[in-house]
């Protein structure tokens, strides 16, 4: 997902972090929790709880739990029914009828109805919110019913539902809390845990839903703590302060994999991180400079000092254990590295260059970016490229983003399940979040193509194409996809880390020993 998807990261969005001493979790608030509390860290503090306005990835993590969407995607990244049961599509792919589930309730003890699912979308689209460009094919959302609600798209949409049941963003709301105001702070879904306090800095309270249409949750509730300092989490993790952590410093991972006390799930995830460099920009406009950068930049080891292991590197978007994942190392000639600083060289002599500058703009919410900019700048200095390294907070990388005042930018991409999550806003003429100005003819036909074609082994061979031509063109430079690793006490039963970074708790189950 893009920064605001429109922002981008705004799906990672960072907002600003507490930072929480191991021996303050127990008494945050002041109020200690029950046995059958999950006591959950995560790396910042959501910016505010209305989950169609935030873009911060703090935000979502705690109100997956508390908010649903009418399909969802399996631990697989398969959609699957959720709040609606079932669905029928049209002959011509552009009417969907969705049936929600009977006897659905608010945590507010409203009922959900087919008109919420309506009010949901329109207020996305109508108000252009943050995710309003994954629902760009949609012509019209109406109730049809108390429990049939009919989207109609302007053209077949394969990916209709990977767009309205991908949870960031797209949550359905209850229409009196948006209207009272209240959801920013007090936020009421449908979800298996429901919203009861919340003491800024410091931590965020949910209580088990009964009513949840996929059955009451095992535990009690979850206290989320926000602690930004990974070596903090995983100390408090080792003395049994709290009992899951996603803020794993990886250069942590092999000592809580030693201590059996301690799970640590990694999988590989559909995020990745990305160079960009400024077509509008000169020397960066020629192709044989971004290409001689390509192969300058040694991805092996920027993964290696970034995910001790972890990141994968590569050279397309996609993910090898993605279904849509297709084969692609033009910049790799081999185990020498000096091979390719050769060639970038060469590149760089056809575009008449012998020496140039940078600046290459990263943000300090992200410390990996500052990390990573370090080796390609000890990189590119060996082909004659100069580097800068710009560090911004990241209001000020947004604001410069989006004035086009880079010669280079790095940051990753979050969320991604269909292929057009991985392309169209980023790399299509018209993308929301094609900050660097590339324009391919081909590729934006491809990107179009890809948006209606229903049968999925020619929507492959599209996506293929298209996604070596980005990267043959360098509209991004892809450097790696990163690792989803999560860490939690053999307490917790029942959880599944998933490569789309989700945390769920609805299906968790504490064993504590007493």
């Amino acid at each position: 997902m893009p920064l605001s998807r429109r922002r981008f990261f705004t799906l990672a969005g960072l907002t600003g972090a507490s930072v929480l001493g191991a021996s303050a979790l127990a008494a945050c608030g002041g109020a200690s929790v029950s046995p059958n509390t999950l006591r959950v860290a995560i790396a910042g503090e959501p910016d505010q709880l209305d989950p169609q306005k935030s873009s911060s990835y703090f935000t979502f993590e705690v109100l997956e739990n508390v908010f649903d969407t009418i399909v969802e995607p399996d631990d697989q990244l398969r959609m699957r029914p959720a709040l609606a049961e079932s669905w029928e599509v049209s002959p011509d792919g552009r009417r969907w009828i969705f049936l929600l589930r009977p006897g659905i309730t608010f945590h507010n003890g409203d009922p959900l109805t087919a008109a919420d699912v309506e009010f949901s979308f329109r207020r996305i689209i109508d108000e252009e919110l943050s995710n309003a460009w994954k629902l760009a094919a949609i012509e019209s959302v109406t109730a049809l019913d108390e429990r049939r609600v009919e989207f109609t798209v302007t053209d077949p949409t394969p990916n209709l539902l990977t767009n309205i049941g991908g949870f960031k963003g797209l949550a359905i709301v209850n229409r009196r809390n948006v209207e009272s105001g209240e959801i920013a702070t007090k936020p009421v879904g449908t979800g298996p845990f429901s919203f009861t306090s919340r003491s800024p800095g410091a931590w965020i309270d949910l209580a088990a839903n009964p009513d949840h249409w996929a059955g009451p949750p095992a535990i009690e509730g979850i206290r989320y703590s926000f602690i930004s300092q990974g070596t903090t989490a995983a100390s408090a993790l080792r003395s049994g302060e709290i009992d899951w952590t996603d803020a794993v410093p990886a250069q942590q991972l092999s000592v809580l994999s030693r201590d059996d006390a301690l799970v640590v799930g990694t999988v590989v995830s559909n995020d990745y991180w990305y160079i960009t460099m400024n077509f509008e920009a000169k020397p960066f406009d020629d192709p044989r400079v971004r290409q001689a950068v390509s192969y300058a930049v040694d991805r092996d080891s920027i993964a290696q000092v970034i995910g001790y292991g972890t990141a994968n590197p590569n050279q397309l978007a996609i993910p090898s254990t993605s279904p849509w994942y297709a084969p692609y190392d033009r910049y790799s000639v081999g185990p020498d590295h000096d091979a390719a600083l050769d060639k970038a060289r060469d590149l760089l002599r056809q575009a008449g260059i012998r020496s140039t500058d940078m600046r290459l703009m990263v943000t300090t919410e992200y410390p990996e970016t500052v990390t990573a900019a370090q080796v390609v700048a000890s990189n590119l200095e060996k082909i004659g490229i100069a580097v800068k390294i710009e560090q911004l907070d990241f209001g000020a990388w947004l604001d410069r983003q989006a004035a086009g005042d880079f010669d280079a930018l790095m940051l990753g991409w979050l969320g991604n399940i269909d292929p057009d999550d991985f392309y169209y806003a980023q790399h299509h003429s018209a993308g929301t979040s094609n900050a660097q100005k590339y324009s391919n003819r081909r590729v934006d036909e491809l990107l179009d193509r890809g948006r209606t074609e229903l049968d999925v082994e020619e929507r492959k061979r599209i996506y293929a194409e298209a996604a070596g031509q980005i990267a043959d063109d360098v509209s991004y430079l892809y450097l790696y996809n990163p690792s989803a690793t999560q860490a939690y006490s053999r307490a917790v039963r029942d959880y599944t880390v998933r490569s789309d970074k989700a945390a769920r708790f609805r299906s968790v189950r504490l064993e504590r020993n007493t």
